[in-house]
């Protein structure tokens, strides 16, 4: 009967570790790490202070609708066309904050503000000169 418990017991602490995880954090290891973690096409190291910096001074709202949008090397969603802007929003913070910011899970104001800059970038990218 012990041997028969053993993947349970497995299954119950790896989700035991998620549940502890930062907002964002899971998002971040699954989708943005990979390009994040090394910098691919020059995207901000994670935890790189330097190179966050003049980001996380964009602001929270200006930061995340235009990543989320897609620009300079990053893909819309950071190339995961599933992600809502709530699970995009948390990793964006989640990985602004490992770089000196303070940032908070968005909340409905913080949301609406990232909606709206993320119709705006969007108009902005469909004018054609």
């Amino acid at each position: 009967m012990t041997l028969s418990l053993r993947p349970w017991i497995l299954a119950a602490s790896v989700l035991s570790f998620s549940a502890y995880a930062e907002p964002g954090e899971n998002t971040y290891k699954q989708v943005c790490a990979a390009c994040h973690a090394s910098g691919v096409l020059n995207a901000p190291k994670f935890g790189d202070k330097a190179m966050w910096a003049p980001l996380i001074a964009e602001g929270q709202p200006t930061l995340t609708a235009h990543a989320y949008v897609g620009v300079r090397g990053m893909p819309p969603k950071g190339g995961n066309p599933n992600l809502t802007v709530e699970g995009f929003s948390d990793a964006v913070a989640y990985m602004a904050n490992k770089a000196g910011g303070n940032w908070k899970t968005p909340d409905a104001k913080t949301l609406a503000a990232i909606n709206k800059e993320i119709e705006s970038r969007k108009a902005s990218l469909n004018k054609k000169p």
